[in-house]
């Protein structure tokens, strides 16, 4: 048995509104929203009265997909929104751009600010992450060379 492909990525959030504009405005498109409950969704996330509503989101190419949830029941825990990039558990996603310095330009315009700096690795990549709301954290990655 192997696998056959990434499915997508989910991510938990507070304000499904906002992450889902942030993730609009960096390029992916929405695929449709809905809300999940019923003993079937409880049996598969393992907890009892799930309600929530969940936005699914896709890459240009039709590859990557970001499922956004935002749990409505149970109540839940919050986290470390602030936690740095060397936390364990998953820190970030990343996304392939074509102009960094113009993806970047539009997120600061928005508001949002560079964790630590734009860089060039090798002569293969340019760089960088951003923290989105939620304290989700995004690599930006421009492949040069």
């Amino acid at each position: 048995m192997t696998i056959q492909r990434m499915e997508h990525v989910g991510i938990v959030v507070d304000d499904l509104a906002a992450a889902t504009e942030f993730f609009v405005e960096l390029g992916l498109e929405l695929q449709g929203e809905t809300p999940v409950e019923g003993r079937w969704v409880d049996r598969i996330v393992g907890l009892d009265g799930v309600r929530a509503e969940i936005a699914m989101l896709q890459t240009p190419d039709g590859n990557g997909r970001v499922e956004l949830a935002k749990f409505h029941s149970p109540s839940t825990q919050g986290g470390d929104r602030d936690a740095p990039a060397n936390t364990p558990g998953i820190r970030h996603i990343a996304f392939a751009v074509e102009d960094i310095d113009a993806v970047v330009a539009g997120l600061r315009a928005r508001g949002t600010e560079l964790v630590g700096e734009l860089e060039r690795y090798e002569d293969s990549y340019r760089l960088c992450y951003v923290r989105g709301p939620e304290g989700i954290i995004v690599e930006l990655a421009e492949k040069i060379g």
